[in-house]
């Protein structure tokens, strides 16, 4: 399988350049709240779902061309996000292989990074099997390959 850009180890993906992600602010509801007063754990998907589903607009990917299917998931909570947050998801393209991508993301609530995601997405053809990713929509993923921070370059900081 042909790929492009580095994997950095999971606990790398804090130390990628975020400034060139996509972002999309999500709408927190109360009924997103659990019993301790904080995000419920399964949410944090539903969230980076929402995500994915406005990056392929962006990227101008109609819904119904969208023949993309989730292979694989790992989420790393990292602080909790409570009531009232302003919560954002934002995501780089880790690597781009023949018939799957792999995105990177991270949950920041106020600013704060609190859960890093990696997902694996693979496009199918109308049996189900794996295609080659179109020239157009590869191009687009490109755009958002992740690149770790320059050393010496601080993060910017966020409000």
């Amino acid at each position: 399988m042909s790929e492009t850009g580095p994997r950095p180890p999971a606990g790398a993906l804090a130390d990628l350049d975020w400034t060139r992600a996509h972002r999309s602010e999500i709408q927190m509801r109360y009924g997103d709240i659990d019993a301790m007063g904080h995000l419920n754990n399964a949410v944090y998907v539903q969230y980076l779902e929402t995500s994915r589903v406005l990056l392929m607009r962006e990227l101008e990917v109609p819904d119904r061309e969208d023949r993309s299917v989730i292979a694989r998931l790992e989420l790393d909570y990292r602080r909790e996000v409570l009531w009232g947050q302003r919560v954002a998801v934002e995501s780089l393209v880790e690597r781009l292989g023949r018939s799957s991508w792999t995105v990177v993301s991270r949950l920041t609530a106020d600013g704060l990074p609190c859960a890093y995601a990696r997902t694996v997405q693979v496009r199918v053809d109308a049996a189900h099997r794996p295609e080659v990713l179109p020239p157009a929509l590869r191009a687009r993923l490109e755009t958002l390959l992740a690149a770790p921070l320059q050393a010496g370059v601080a993060p910017p900081r966020t409000p």
